[in-house]
C-alpha cells in the first residue's frame, strides 16, 4: 500500500565527483588562441593553407610563422585540423588513466586516492595526459601526478615552500616554476599532510 508520507529527497554527496578532462581541453585553448591572435577560426586558416598546397606539417609552420606571424601553439589547432590529431588525445580520461597503470598495478591505488582528492577538492579541475596526471585552480596548473620509477609516484608541484620534511626539491630548468615533488611508494602515504601540502600548493596558485 503506497504510504501517505511525501518522500524526502536523496540525500546529495557534499563533494560531487568532477569529470576528468583530457586533451580537447587543450585543443579548444589552441583554438581560440589562434582566433584571438588572428581574428580567423581554424576552419579559415586550414582552408587558406590547402589553398596554398600546404601538404606537410613543417611546411604549415613555416607558412604560418614566416608570412602571418603565427606561431606556437596557435600553429597546433589548425596542423590538427588538417593533418589529425596523434591517436593518444583521441583517449577518454579512463583510456589515458588505465594506459598509465597497465604494467604498474601495484602504484594505481595511488593515483586513485590522489584523483580521489581532487575529484572532492573545490576548485580543482583534473586534466588527463598520454603520461600523466595534470592537476590545475582556476587560475593555472598547480600539480602533477606521475609515476616515475617502477615503485613510486611523484606529485610534482608549484609551490613555495622549503624542501624539507617530505617535500623534495626537484631539478629542472631555471625557468620551471614546478620544483618541489612529494614521492609516494604507498596509499597509506596519501595521508592529512600530503592533503594540506596539495590545499597549499592550491591557494598558492588560485
Amino acid at each position: 500500500m503506497p504510504s501517505d508520507q511525501p518522500q524526502q529527497p536523496e540525500e546529495q554527496s557534499p563533494h560531487p565527483t568532477k569529470k576528468a578532462g583530457t586533451w580537447q581541453s587543450m585543443v579548444d585553448s589552441n583554438k581560440a588562441l589562434l582566433l584571438r591572435k588572428t581574428g580567423k577560426d581554424t576552419a579559415h586558416w586550414a582552408a587558406q593553407a590547402r589553398a596554398a598546397g600546404i601538404t606537410s606539417d613543417s611546411g604549415l609552420r613555416a607558412w604560418m610563422r614566416d608570412g602571418f606571424g603565427v606561431t606556437g601553439y596557435a600553429q597546433y589547432a589548425v596542423s590538427w585540423e588538417m593533418f589529425g590529431y596523434p591517436e593518444f588525445m583521441l583517449r577518454d580520461a579512463d583510456e589515458l588513466i588505465d594506459g598509465q597503470y597497465a604494467n604498474h598495478p601495484g602504484l594505481r591505488p595511488i593515483a586513485d586516492a590522489l584523483l580521489g582528492w581532487a575529484s572532492s577538492a573545490e576548485g580543482v579541475e583534473i586534466q588527463m595526459r598520454k603520461g600523466y596526471v595534470s592537476l590545475h585552480s582556476p587560475r593555472r596548473k598547480f600539480a602533477q601526478v606521475t609515476r616515475t620509477t617502477n615503485t613510486a609516484v611523484d606529485v610534482i608541484l608549484r609551490l613555495d615552500a622549503p624542501a624539507e620534511g617530505r617535500i623534495e626539491t626537484v631539478r629542472t630548468r631555471a625557468d620551471d616554476p614546478f620544483t618541489r615533488r612529494v614521492r609516494l611508494t604507498s596509499m597509506e602515504q596519501v595521508d592529512d599532510e600530503l592533503l594540506d601540502i596539495l590545499v597549499a600548493a592550491l591557494e598558492q596558485n588560485s
